[in-house]
């Protein structure tokens, strides 16, 4: 067998490949793109989630604007109506709270002049003063005419007290104008939970509705003169 010389041995080493070496630059390049890439996306991130913030705060502030206005408009409203009738004036406290529906009616009904010129058509004494435009007693007949004036007083579960004396409600009927009659009782008359929504209370002037309830009626309970609802001035303070 022949024996390969050594320089021979030495030229072949010298052509056979060796691994693959990665240039230094190179991996300074790549590490570099990464780099990039994972800054990149951190600056996105923060990008996206503060404009959520934003919106998010954005959208909180919008309802609790509305919640502001909303409120404001409901203590905008007149929390007080003066009654001026021809025996004098009737201070009233509104139950903007406890009773909003239907003291949103009476605040429409007064703006729209429902009341001026009002009669009291039914004065019971011991028991309530009723004006309307309506001569009837607004569905309360039988509990009149029994002249139901005995039980004791009851308060709404809100605190609002139901029918003390110089409570102001209406009548629980359909709501057209000509139905919304006025009662101010003159006695506790718990009777009429189930008839009467108390929306207010008369704060002053009690001897002017007394007054009323002394005037003559006949055996209807119509006064003989006329009483009379002169106008309404509603104030938001007094």
């Amino acid at each position: 067998m022949a024996r390969i010389k050594p320089q021979a041995l030495l030229i072949q080493s010298k052509k056979k490949k060796g691994p693959t070496r990665i240039n230094v630059t190179t991996i300074l390049f790549c590490n570099l793109i990464v780099l990039l890439i994972l800054l990149s996306l951190i600056a996105t991130y923060r990008h996206w989630f503060q404009r959520s913030r934003e919106q998010t705060g954005i959208g909180l502030s919008k309802f609790e604007h509305v919640d502001e206005i909303v409120d404001s408009k409901k203590y905008d409203l007149p929390g007080y109506a003066v009654l001026n009738t021809s025996k004098g004036y009737i201070t009233i406290e509104l139950f903007k709270d406890g009773s909003p529906e239907t003291v949103d009616k009476f605040l429409d009904l007064c703006q729209k002049g429902h009341f001026k010129g009002m009669p009291f058509h039914h004065v019971i004494k011991n028991y309530v003063i009723l004006g309307g435009h309506s001569q009837g007693l607004g569905g309360i007949e039988d509990w009149t005419s029994k002249g139901k004036l005995r039980g004791r007083l009851t308060t709404r579960s809100s605190g609002i007290p139901k029918h003390e004396a110089f409570m102001l409600g209406t009548t629980k009927v359909k709501e057209d104008s000509k139905a919304f009659q006025l009662f101010i009782t003159t006695a506790p008359i718990p009777d009429l939970n189930d008839k009467l929504f108390v929306f207010g209370r008369v704060i002053k002037g009690e001897d002017v509705v007394q007054e009323i309830e002394e005037v003559d009626t006949d055996e209807h309970y119509q006064p003989k003169s006329p009483v009379l609802i002169i106008d309404v001035m509603l104030q938001q303070e007094i």
